[in-house]
């Protein structure tokens, strides 16, 4: 029994022979099942996943449908990203103009004016709800003669929050339109808006089938903090193949490029932040190994084709099941073999754990997070480079190893615990310039009638502002908190401050210089002493 070609569905010679001539000599099963329903006038609803070849399904027929003399815009097609309407219009443009029809893309990051005047020539317009509604204010034309309207992927438009723009647009199409309603799901919310929108409608279904499991590979690594940044480099290993690591932000896809160039890895962002032609070349460049890792979010990632895609990396896993089938299906096409590799924070466990269940993908979740410890990654440091925190031994580690603090904890060279058992902290007063140490005496900052005293031995305090910086009568204040008085100073105050606790510090103690004028903001530089022992 031979194949069912494009003809047999009833598509025209001249369509046909423009898919035969880009290699399409067969139609796929959801085109089989989608085009006669079309031609013959019918609204559809079709379920459909990503790859399946449901662009051709709506679009082959509708190009057939419409003819040259039709007045423009014939046919609308709402697509949720800027990178999917033009995929659309690249895959179908050479069969639209096989008969001599004009296909349009109109999305945001563009130029506006040129959009305008394209859109008044061309039958079909494959559209982002915000851009097109922004065409219509403008009244840069109208959709009264729309025949065919098509809602691709309208269950991310409904995720993305385009509902109440597709509602106003569909309210803008004549009535007795042909709808075509293409989702990855009929259900819920989807299929809420999927019967308002149409009329008697043939629904379709196509399930791909199971791919095989050597097609991809699916890793799971625990991984926290700022060792993500370490893995994610490991995992792209020598840049040979291309790796689509895929993140939550599109601050995120910023930052993280910048720090994988820092490591002389070719790195390239794409986000909805991007401009279009900044999108165009980032595409560009990976699909020609001049950047071999591409940094995107989910929303700009629907655009993105590459069949030579080695590895997808969830630096950020996804929040949903159908974003994780959305990801790695960007890999292990085209008859190769794929991997997908997520990284697992300890508190993102439990609910990857449930979307696991869901993908089957339980017994590979289960042995890379069973023993609880994040895999090691070795990284080459230079002798000067600090290690990251994560990296550092943490205190039970040290006093078990015997690597202990040079100083009892809480104690630092020069610093004595207060009466309180707490130890002695010197905060600044930026109002009055009064420091206040922990056992109660105060002390003037640097500047300002005095300096504070620093916890490393014995400190000498400078002068204030216009003094000899001699203190001529000082106040003495022990480790109890009593605070002996003593006289004014008009020529600048002095603190010391040694080990045994005791402050001493003359002059005014509302921090001021001569009675009666106000300290100058801007004294000698503050001085700053580092106290307390790190980890050996």
């Amino acid at each position: 029994m031979s194949e069912q070609s494009f003809a047999d569905l009833g598509v025209s010679s001249a369509v046909e022979a423009a898919l035969n001539k880009r290699g399409f000599a067969a139609p796929f099963a959801i085109q089989k099942k989608v085009i006669g329903d079309v031609l013959a006038g019918r609204d559809v609803l079709a379920k459909s996943p990503t790859g399946s070849g449901k662009t051709l399904a709506f679009m082959v027929p509708t190009i057939d449908r419409i003819d040259a003399e039709d007045p423009r815009p014939a046919a609308l097609i709402l697509a949720p990203t800027r990178e999917l309407a033009t995929q659309i219009v690249e895959e179908t443009y050479p069969i639209a103009h096989a008969k001599a029809l004009k296909v349009l893309a109109v999305y945001g990051g563009v130029s506006l004016d040129k959009q305008i005047r394209e859109a008044k020539k061309s039958h079909i317009v494959v559209a982002t709800p915000g851009r097109l509604e922004d065409l219509l204010q403008r009244r840069a034309f109208n959709l009264n003669n729309i025949k065919i309207l098509v809602l691709d992927e309208a269950d991310r438009m409904l995720d993305m929050g385009f509902r109440p723009a597709v509602d106003r647009v569909v309210s803008l199409c004549p009535s007795d339109r042909q709808t075509l309603f293409f989702s990855a799901t009929l259900d819920g919310e989807a299929g809420k808006i999927a019967k308002e929108y149409t009329s008697d409608a043939v629904r379709h279904e196509h399930i791909a089938p199971q791919q095989k499991a050597a097609d991809i590979e699916h890793q799971f690594v625990k991984v926290n903090g700022d060792a993500k940044v370490d893995r994610l480099i490991a995992e792209i290993g020598d840049q040979w193949d291309l790796s689509l690591v895929f993140v939550r932000t599109k601050r995120g896809a910023d930052r993280l490029v910048k720090r994988l160039q820092s490591k002389g890895i070719k790195a390239g962002a794409m986000h909805g932040d991007k401009t279009q032609r900044q999108r165009e070349r980032a595409l560009a460049d990976f699909e020609a190994g001049r950047t071999t890792t591409l940094i995107a979010t989910d929303v700009a990632a629907r655009g993105i084709h590459v069949d030579a895609i080695s590895k997808v990396i969830n630096f950020d896993p996804p929040g949903q099941t159908e974003d994780y089938v959305h990801r790695v299906g960007r890999t292990g096409r085209a008859g190769a073999r794929g991997i997908a590799v997520t990284f697992v924070s300890s508190d993102q466990v439990r609910d990857l754990k449930r979307m696991t269940r869901e993908l089957r993908l339980e017994r590979e979740f289960d042995q890379a997070t069973a023993n609880g410890r994040t895999a090691p990654v070795q990284i080459e440091r230079g002798p000067d480079e600090r290690p990251r925190r994560e990296e550092r031994p943490s205190r039970d580690e040290r006093s078990n190893s015997g690597d202990r603090p040079r100083h009892k904890a809480g104690e630092s060279n020069g610093e004595q615990r207060s009466t309180g058992g707490k130890p002695r902290r010197q905060q600044r007063n930026a109002k009055s310039g009064v420091g206040k140490s922990s056992n109660g005496s105060k002390t003037h900052r640097k500047g300002q009638g005095g300096y504070k005293g620093a916890n490393n031995g014995n400190s000498e305090g400078q002068g204030g502002q216009g003094g000899s910086g001699e203190s001529r009568s000082p106040s003495h204040s022990n480790a109890n908190g009593n605070e002996k008085p003593g006289g004014n100073n008009r020529h600048g105050d002095s603190n010391q401050s040694n080990s045994n606790g005791s402050s001493n510090g003359g002059g005014n103690r509302d921090g001021q210089g001569p009675k009666g004028q106000r300290p100058s903001k801007r004294g000698p530089k503050k001085q700053t002493v580092s106290v307390g022992s790190r980890w050996e």
